[in-house]
This record gives structure tokens, sequence and C-alpha cells, in this order.
């Protein structure tokens, strides 16, 4: 006779596994695009960042647009190496700094769809702080 797992267990144990793998991609992600995003703050290969500057936040931060962007992307860089760190904190700067970003592009007015998908974004950092603290509660 062979005795199984009840299958609360099974769904718990497979529930665990999934949880597992979705906190291991959503930390790679916030580890690698962050950083990725802010080396090129100095690069500008992918796009010039400067177009994504409110007016406002320009006047408010000392020097050019360029000097502010290459602090964002310092900025940029050590939230990526934080998630990789400690990804419970680590997940929630990096919402909240994509909370930031969402208020720049709202206040543009020209780049509303890169908002929304920030938005997704913050969302899915959320998710890996709120992963992140329950592996913390297991170990």
């Amino acid at each position: 006779m062979t005795t199984t797992a009840p299958r609360s267990q099974v769904t718990s144990s497979a529930s665990s596994a999934g949880a597992h793998r979705a906190f291991l991609l959503l930390r790679t992600v916030f580890t690698v695009a962050p950083i990725a995003f802010g080396l090129d703050k100095f690069f500008d290969v992918m796009t010039d960042w400067e177009i994504y500057l409110a007016p406002w936040v320009n006047d408010l931060v000392p020097g050019s647009a360029n000097d502010a962007m290459l602090v964002v992307g310092v900025i940029e860089i050590v939230a990526g190496l934080t998630v990789a760190l400690l990804p419970r904190f680590g997940g929630l700067l990096v919402a909240a700094w994509l909370g930031g970003i969402i208020v720049n592009l709202l206040t543009l007015g020209d780049f509303y769809d890169v908002a929304l998908r920030d938005f997704g974004l913050l969302v899915a950092a959320l998710c890996l702080s709120l992963l992140a603290a329950d592996r913390s509660k297991t170990a």
C-alpha cells in the first residue's frame, strides 16, 4: 500500500515552487534592467534619456538635464544592486523609483503609454518585495 501526501500538501509544494520561480524571475529582471538603464544614462545607446525629463523636474535639480540623467543613472544602478542583495527592500525601492518616473511622465504629457508600462513594472516590483518577505518568513 502506498501513501500519498494530502492534496493540500501537494498543492502547497507546487505553489511554493511556483512562487520561488516567480521570485527568481522578478529578482533577475529588477537587478538587470535598472543596472542596464542606469549604465545607459552615461552612454545614450538605447535612447536620448533627456526627452523623458519633465521641465519642472529639470528646474528642481541643479545643473543641466544631462547632469540630472547621470544622477538618475547612479540611482538606478544602486537600485538594481539593492534588489540583488536585499530583494525585499530593493523591490520597494524600485517601486518607489518607478512611482516617481510615472509622475514625471504623466506631467510631461507625451508618454502616457510608457507611464502605463511603468505602472505594470511598479506592481511587479511590489510583488517581488512580497515574495521576498514570504521567503524570509519560511527561511
